[in-house]
């Protein structure tokens, strides 16, 4: 019988959703006929679970921000409340999930969505999963819910993210990967091919303005101080998959030739190696991407939640500078632009992803269907 690796997902940002297909594509290329599912694991948490972490999301994004900072707060920095919201998540989803894995019969289960972590890793300590349980980590900080001290097996994207992992989970193991993004990111590119083959000019500095996948954050006027810091800079706005950011900002800037607008792309690969510097509001999985491509990265434009924790983090390691104000974007995009690229060479070096959760198949003893009785 084939291996059945299940992968957990939340289909509330692209930041989930894309390692869980990498993490899939990887672990099928190095092990055909494998069985490598992702399945929305959030969903399979139950009704209430979805609605507390998605529904209304877009709108805290968009007009309450302070409403979705207060809620982190509770939820993952406040001791005595996030005790609570642990126990809540554990309340709601622990039986969704355990029917689940008794379906699916997994030999690993994996997790790139926190919320899921945080339960696979109750169910896990309790002797109610049997099989390994994998986090799948994507952001550089504010790791509560994303590393859980029963979880087998911790995969980072930033090797900075270690200590952070290990004093919440003191005995997990942890592995810095590849695979949890595109495989083009394992191979440098030119930046001189990537703009031809997006049609930016040669000649220029090229600033990628994104949002993320929900184009949250002063899109608008990240674009316009990038188009102020050099007349011959193109800005190329990322609007994620949110068509209504992309026509306030045609509007917002009528005419603008050196302005390129771009819905949801999967070819962030090319976009990275094309720009000089990126200006990003979300942190997570694009940032590590720019990294990877030497371009010069800035976080800007929705420093609320845990993108607050991150961009300490950012500082703290000397990853990415910060702006809060417009003012400090345009002096941070002078600095950016006279930096050299460094891109990070290695990453193709890494261990893979799937390779090492391949390593997990036939670990343990498993129950029937994955799932204590």
């Amino acid at each position: 019988m084939a291996a059945r690796i299940l992968i957990l997902s939340a289909s509330i940002g692209e930041g989930h959703d894309l390692p869980a297909r990498m993490l899939s594509d990887g672990l099928l290329a190095e092990r055909p006929g494998i069985e490598a599912p992702v399945v929305d694991g959030l969903q399979a948490m139950g009704r209430l679970a979805t609605l507390l972490a998605g529904t209304g999301s877009d709108v805290m994004f968009d007009r309450m921000n302070w409403l979705f900072d207060a809620s982190y707060f509770l939820l993952a920095r406040f001791p005595p409340t996030r005790a609570f919201c642990r126990w809540l998540t554990h309340r709601l989803g622990a039986g969704g999930l355990s029917r689940l894995i008794a379906r699916e019969r997994p030999d690993v289960v994996v997790s790139t969505y926190p919320g899921v972590t945080e339960t696979l890793g109750y169910l896990r300590g309790r002797g109610r999963i049997t099989v390994p349980v994998v986090s799948a980590i994507t952001d550089l900080a504010a790791l509560h819910y994303w590393a859980h001290p029963d979880v087998d097996l911790h995969l980072i994207t930033e090797a900075e993210s270690e200590p952070e992992v290990r004093a919440i989970a003191p005995r997990t193991r942890v592995v810095c990967v590849r695979g949890l993004t595109a495989p083009e990111f394992e191979h440098p590119v030119e930046p001189a091919s990537a703009r031809a083959a997006l049609g930016l000019p040669a000649q220029g500095p090229v600033i990628v303005v994104s949002g993320g996948g929900w184009a949250v954050g002063d899109l608008g006027g990240a674009a316009q101080t990038a188009l102020a810091s050099d007349p011959a800079a193109t800005v190329l706005a990322l609007c994620g998959r949110s068509e209504t950011v992309q026509r306030g900002l045609a509007a917002r800037l009528p005419g603008e030739t050196r302005l390129r607008i771009m819905g949801f792309t999967d070819r962030m690969g090319d976009v990275l190696a094309a720009a000089d510097v990126l200006v990003h509001s979300t942190a997570g999985l694009t940032m590590f991407e720019a990294r990877v491509r030497g371009c010069r990265i800035i976080s800007y434009g929705w420093g609320v939640s845990h993108i607050r924790l991150n961009n300490a983090a950012y500082r703290r390691f000397g990853l990415a500078q910060v702006a809060t104000t417009r003012e400090q974007l345009a002096a941070a995009l002078r600095r950016a632009l006279a930096q050299p690229r460094r891109p990070i060479t290695s990453y193709g070096e890494r261990p893979s992803a799937a390779g090492v959760v391949l390593g997990l198949v036939g670990d343990g003893q498993q129950a029937a269907a994955g799932v204590a009785a």
